[in-house]
């Protein structure tokens, strides 16, 4: 037997009593800014309900709840939820930021009747102004705030050189250094130019490319925000109506670490309630599922936070091609 091979069976014995671990996300989904015009009692309440609006879609995995019965009800009770809130100066005027009890929101989802997928983690933003340069958090507001206005949350190059356009092509190498670094399996890498400009969103590998014009470059910036969110959303937000379950086959693993953080993250996925390895061979491995999501759009959810890759070829017997990055 394969020492690979001879590890996995050891550690299906023993992985059952290691404690699952939490994906890691950029900031809290729970905290959310928001513009005011004045410290009024009533700007401070409409404040609130717009910021629990946003939190409730991102807890919910980017769902629309708003035809959910005792959606509004929620939010004219927003205050009640807030852990706390704090008055700001930014370039574009006063703000307000609010923290929500996580607790209290998780129970409020629940009580809404909605089966999250999880929360999802941010898209990496990777746009390039006609000079060529990319855009930083200043320039890009337009289209931060239109994707956080749809509870979709964004992160920003930190300095690092980032290859937007291996980015791009889903370069596997670059994909595993941007994971490792920004914790995140969606990127939106664009390139303005006169009057338009060219998009393309990763998620878990697979490219969507579109091109938009804009009478400036701010609309421009805000029609990609939200031309992206529908994209995600398309792709991500896929529940069943019924518990599924099926078989993904996932290549790519180099050592039984690799299994074990594999299984790590599919056990830590909200959606997961079961995986057994039912094979593996010469460093990939054969694993039945039970999710509250669609094989295919589990293996969505799966590559966009950035650990996986979703393949392009099917693999016989599996409903759902992913490769491990390491």
């Amino acid at each position: 037997m394969r020492p690979f091979r001879l590890l996995i069976v050891i550690l299906l014995l023993g992985f059952a009593a290691l404690p699952s671990l939490h994906a890691q996300v950029s900031g809290s989904p729970y905290s959310v800014v928001v513009p005011v015009t004045d410290t009024s009692d009533a700007q401070r309440d409409q404040a609130f309900a717009t910021a629990l609006g946003q939190v409730l879609t991102r807890v919910a995995g980017g769902q629309d709840l708003r035809s959910k019965p005792g959606y509004a009800d929620a939010l004219a009770g927003a205050a009640s939820m807030v852990q706390k809130f704090q008055y700001q100066r930014a370039a574009t005027g006063l703000v307000l930021e609010v923290n929500f009890e996580p607790g209290t929101v998780r129970r409020l989802v629940t009580k809404l009747g909605v089966a999250s997928a999880g929360i999802k983690p941010p898209v990496l933003l990777l746009v390039q102004g006609s000079d060529g340069h990319l855009l930083d958090n200043a320039a890009l507001a337009p289209l931060a705030a239109a994707a956080n206005a749809r509870g979709t949350n964004v992160a920003y190059p930190d300095g690092a050189a980032v290859d937007a356009g291996k980015a791009a092509a889903a370069d596997p190498a670059t994909l595993a250094a941007i994971n490792q670094r920004y914790h995140t399996g969606l990127m939106l890498v664009g390139k303005l130019h006169d009057g338009g400009a060219d998009w393309t969103l990763i998620s878990g590998g697979q490219p969507q490319h579109w091109n938009d014009q804009g009478a400036t470059e701010d609309a421009l910036l805000g029609d990609a925000g939200n031309s992206m969110v529908d994209r995600l959303g398309k792709q991500l937000n896929v529940i069943g109506a019924s518990p599924s379950e099926g078989k993904l086959w996932i290549s790519g693993l180099a050592s039984a670490m690799d299994y074990v953080n594999l299984l790590a993250t599919l056990r830590a996925d909200p959606a997961v309630t079961q995986v057994t390895t039912l094979g593996a061979e010469n460093g990939s491995v054969l694993l039945y599922v039970k999710a509250s999501l669609p094989m295919k759009a589990l293996a969505a959810n799966l590559a966009a936070g950035g650990r996986l890759l979703l393949q392009g070829e099917p693999h016989p017997g599996a409903d759902a091609n992913l490769r491990w990055l390491k």
